[in-house]
């Protein structure tokens, strides 16, 4: 049987690339270190780690048991957070959620399910996605409220432990221009267009898009300031510093009623919103009651 210490070990070793530094981390000897890696290499019968003047570097073996050791680690979590929710006097859900979806869906979606079960203690965490799909892998938070702009969903269909990627919803990017901008008539644009602008970034996965399209495009993306917030990115705008690119969901009529939306022409880019639940068995039971609610908040209206 594989020693689940060892494998702690092990995933250390991978981390800090080196025994020593594995031990400081661990709050172990290198001696003790090199031990438990003597130990699972016995177990094994087969080495997992080669130590050499640039570091250590994994077999193999010790490469599959890295990755072993990460999904019993956040396993582990899961259990021992859903055993300290049965101790709570009171049934618990913590929903992680990224900002602007956050003030978008969740006020709706929240108001219903507190209306239909006050006795549970709810915790929202702001999180972007990199930092709340690891809460939900890890039992921190029951579900989470995601996105992705390109490229496939945060989560795999064949990760360990199950997370389940359930889309809400698509947020077109739409062009915010400064007051008297010269193509603020325009009904559409090519962000091509805008290549001699400068730019006011509101995400930085918004960034991200933004400069793979201006190499695509052949042009250099000229940056005027860079935030995490697309409210405040809007007020930069409407003073003149430049022109952004902004989620539907994140436009501002506060920032300033002169500001100018102008669609992008196709392949019109979007951010796709979407649930991270647990699958199966590892979901609290108020978790699918959220989800629900959240898909109701994100579902058109009449007139959509």
């Amino acid at each position: 049987m594989i020693d689940v210490q060892r494998l702690r070990v092990l995933r250390a070793v991978a981390e800090h690339g080196s025994f020593n530094k594995a031990a400081g981390a661990l709050l172990l000897t290198p001696s003790a270190v090199s031990q438990h890696i003597a130990s699972l290499e016995r177990s094994l019968g087969q080495p997992v780690a080669v130590r050499s003047t640039r570091g250590v570097t994994l077999t193999e073996p010790g490469r599959l048991l890295v990755e072993a050791a990460e999904t019993i680690s956040a396993e582990l979590d899961q259990v021992r957070h859903a055993i300290d929710r049965l101790a709570a006097d009171r049934p618990r859900l913590t929903v992680a959620t990224f900002t602007s979806g956050g003030r978008y869906l969740l006020p709706r979606a929240l108001s219903r399910f507190v209306a239909a079960h006050p006795e549970v203690e709810l915790t929202v965490v702001e999180g972007e996605p990199d930092a709340a799909v690891p809460m939900v892998r890890g039992g921190a938070a029951d579900l989470a409220l995601a996105y992705h702009v390109d490229g496939p969903p945060p989560v795999r269909r064949d990760e360990r432990p199950g997370l389940d990627w359930v889309p809400l919803m698509d947020d077109p990017l739409w062009l915010v221009l400064p007051p008297g901008h010269r193509l603020a008539g325009r009904a559409s644009l090519g962000l091509g267009e805008l290549a001699a602008d400068r730019w006011v970034l509101g995400c930085l996965r918004t960034e991200a898009f933004l400069h793979r399209y201006a190499a695509l495009a052949g042009f250099d993306l000229r940056v005027a300031a860079s935030t995490t917030d697309y409210f405040f990115a809007q007020t930069l705008v409407a003073a003149g510093v430049g022109v952004s690119l902004v989620p539907q969901v994140s436009l501002a009529p506060a920032a300033g009623p002169e500001l100018v939306t102008v669609r992008v022409e196709p392949p019109r880019p979007a951010r796709h919103i979407g649930l991270v639940l647990p699958r199966g068995r590892r979901a609290r039971p108020y978790t699918a009651t959220l989800a629900a609610a959240l898909a109701e908040a994100a579902a058109p209206g009449p007139d959509a």
